[in-house]
């Protein structure tokens, strides 16, 4: 055999190995779900509405919880009509210090507390403080890092207050969660594409801090496939996105249910 037939067949096998990798890399990707248990909007009529923001992000692996309202109590309740058990999260993410997104935290730490806290790194002593007293750990975020499988947050971005969100690498391409977006809902999925050096964006959900109409435009121009707008948005941006996006909008809620696989 020639040198020229050894290339060939060495270049042929390095392409089968990258396109196996590539495909394989794609079927690893998580099936994931996110469930809605603290929202000033209402999709499941039995759970209470109150203004703030709690997501669970559901993976074959693990719960994690993703803000915790404003009232604890609520955030249980809401938690127990859903089936969720607090002893089944391991892990708490707090996207930013204003107590519709914290002030669930201490309650639920008390049902709890074996429980990783990743929270900004601006966070008050104060809030450091009581994690420790009520048992639980925490991280402080600074730069962008990783979560879980596929789950990583931006870091903390500036406000203010300064606030993290959340990505997930999805089989359908990229989600990004939200708390308040004090930092610019665009910004934000533009952080997201950047860190995670892919285009695709399946999914922007959560609190969009009423930003201006013109984003729903930008949204389109960013790729964004469906949006799922709640808490802070605004009602007149909430309603362009639905007018925009059509059957990619999503009603997000508490009680709302979103699987991704």
């Amino acid at each position: 055999m020639n040198l020229k037939s050894l290339i060939l067949i060495a270049i042929l096998i390095l392409t089968t190995a990258r396109i196996s990798f590539s495909v394989q890399e794609k079927k690893s990707l998580p099936e994931v779900t996110l469930i809605s248990i603290y929202d000033n909007y209402q999709v499941d009529t039995r759970l209470t509405t109150a203004w703030g923001f709690a997501t669970i992000i559901k993976t074959p692996q693990e719960l994690i919880l993703f803000d915790t309202g404003g009232n604890s109590e609520i955030l249980l309740s809401n938690m127990k009509k859903l089936g969720i058990t607090p002893f089944s999260i391991k892990k708490v993410v707090i996207s930013h210090i204003h107590g519709d997104h914290v002030g669930g935290l201490e309650g639920f730490l008390e049902r709890n507390s074996n429980v990783t806290v990743f929270i900004p790194n601006s966070f008050p002593q104060s809030v450091k403080n009581m994690i420790v007293q009520k048992g639980a750990k925490f991280v402080e975020v600074s730069a962008p890092r990783k979560i879980s499988d596929s789950i990583y947050t931006t870091g903390q971005l500036p406000g203010p207050p300064q606030e993290q969100s959340l990505i997930i690498d999805s089989k359908k391409g990229l989600v990004v969660i939200t708390g308040c977006a004090h930092p610019g809902i665009v910004n934000i999925v533009k952080k997201a594409k950047k860190l995670m050096k892919k285009d695709k964006v399946y999914l922007v959900v959560g609190g969009f801090h009423h930003p201006p109409i013109s984003c729903v435009k930008e949204f389109k121009e960013l790729g964004v496939e469906k949006v799922a707008p709640s808490h802070c948005t605004g009602d007149l941006v909430r309603e362009a996105f639905r007018k925009e996006y059509k059957e990619n909008f999503i009603e997000y809620g508490v009680g709302k249910i979103v699987e991704i696989n």
